[in-house]
């Protein structure tokens, strides 16, 4: 229960990544806001965790409808402890091809979204004296280049924007790191081709793709005092495929 009564959010917690770090969080004993862009999951979420949820709809890239998120966060629980940007999205575009709102999309969710949900949570961490801990998820795609150029634009912007982060708000007891998973059985991964599949799985030296409860254990470990020391940290998640 190495999370007792701390207030953790989690962004695309209906599914995936998210969703496994929703269960794992409330099991250590956090009270979890899970947001999601699909109210009905995030609310299938949290009534699965109990009383002690809450699911929110939130779209990400959205200033309004994250600051309306955070303030819901507030009024329920008064303080967020924990922020973990799980959300994220992709499009399988050839860089010639990538349509302006592709782009924009790719980028709003992961990279936007990503700040506009540590801004919001920073807020309130500021407003208390316990600090707080920001856990932004990136991709292996910012070592090797594999994926989509937007989508490994925004998963390096996240990675800058967390080491800024993390170097201005250290002295507030604020810890900002990094999860770069590899490839990971999430719905995500339901899109990619079968060829492109397979050929990562035969990259990875230890044979298979992670699952979201890989990470999710990584995340409540960054989340924990065990980690105290660590920010500014990118911390990979991916089989052995890359080394960062």
């Amino acid at each position: 229960m190495r999370h007792q009564d701390k207030v953790v959010v989690i962004t695309g917690a209906g599914q995936g990544m998210g969703r496994a770090m929703a269960q794992r969080f409330a099991a250590e004993g956090a009270r979890v806001a899970a947001l999601d862009l699909q109210e009905a999951a995030a609310r299938d979420v949290a009534a699965q965790l109990g009383d002690r949820a809450l699911g929110l709809g939130c779209d990400v890239a959205d200033a309004a409808s994250v600051r309306a998120a955070f303030e819901a966060i507030q009024q329920a629980f008064g303080r967020v402890d924990v922020l973990v940007n799980s959300a994220g999205t992709g499009a399988m575009d050839s860089f010639p091809e990538v349509p302006d709102e592709n782009w924009a999309r790719v980028i709003g969710v992961n990279l936007t979204g990503t700040f506009l949900c540590c801004r919001e949570a920073v807020r309130l961490m500021q407003k208390g004296s316990q600090g707080g801990v920001l856990i932004n998820v990136s991709s292996t795609a910012i070592a090797t280049g594999e994926g989509p150029a937007h989508y490994c634009a925004t998963k390096a912007g996240v990675v800058g924007l967390t080491r800024s982060i993390a170097r201005e708000l250290a002295p507030q007891g604020i810890r900002a790191n990094v999860l770069v998973p590899g490839p990971t059985n999430t719905p995500m991964m339901a899109d990619i081709p079968d060829e492109w599949r397979d050929q990562m799985i035969a990259a990875i030296p230890l044979g298979r793709m992670a699952e979201p409860e890989d990470l999710a254990g990584v995340a409540s470990f960054l989340a924990s005092d065990d980690a105290a020391y660590m920010t500014g940290q990118n911390v990979s998640v991916n089989g052995g495929m890359a080394f960062l």
